[in-house]
């Protein structure tokens, strides 16, 4: 591979993860609904805010040993459908795929800088 593509996939996982935490706390906001007021709704952003926390301290764990975040995303890619369950399938593949494809980027970051590592 070129060098350009071993930093691509060196990456693409981090910043993926990044984005997908940015992308949870986006859900967050939704304790700010008209009418609720304040000192209700801030406590509500942060519990909100965990699902984010979680996948951006498991970003921060993966960024040394991918094996961890490849095993960490894909086990969270399987727990939630089985948390949320039938209700709402929408919700599951638009969080369960992206989790499967960053646990799926960290594996393949990971075999690949093994292969780099390995005479």
């Amino acid at each position: 591979m070129s060098a350009m593509s071993d930093r691509l996939l060196l990456w693409s996982p981090r910043v993926v993860g990044v984005l997908l935490s940015l992308f949870l706390g986006l859900f967050a906001l939704d304790a700010f609904s008209p009418g609720t007021p304040i000192l209700r709704a801030i406590p509500a952003f942060f519990v909100h805010l965990i699902p984010a926390a979680i996948v951006l301290a498991l970003v921060m764990i993966a960024w040394q040993w991918e094996w961890i975040g490849g095993l960490a995303f894909v086990g969270l890619a399987v727990i939630y459908p089985l948390m949320v369950g039938r209700r709402h399938a929408d919700w599951v593949l638009l969080i369960s795929g992206p989790l499967l494809i960053l646990g799926a980027l960290y594996f393949w970051s990971w075999h690949h800088r093994r292969l780099l590592r390995t005479p």
